[in-house]
């Protein structure tokens, strides 16, 4: 299969690349830091951003793209299902 962007560097600008479950932690942090994450099924999300700061979204509709740079997402606080980090 044809890619025309496989030479193309990446940027926060640019489509997503790749995805992975997210399971909440209060204890372990992501393996990888995100560039957005996807709510499959709505409620709030905890989460710490790459700066430190930890942060409640309340209220996520499922199928929002949350576009945050999060090291971790906590079970304490996070009601959402479904998570996919988006990198």
């Amino acid at each position: 299969m044809t890619d025309r962007f496989a030479t193309r560097d990446f940027s926060l600008t640019s489509p997503a690349y790749d995805g992975f479950s997210i399971t909440p932690s209060d204890s372990t942090a992501l393996s990888e830091t995100t560039r957005a994450l996807y709510i499959g099924g709505g409620g709030d999300v905890t989460l710490t951003m790459a700066a430190g700061t930890t942060l409640t979204f309340a209220g996520l509709n499922a199928g929002t793209i949350l576009p945050v740079r999060a090291n971790s997402v906590l079970t304490t606080g996070t009601t959402a299902t479904a998570l996919i980090g988006l990198v």
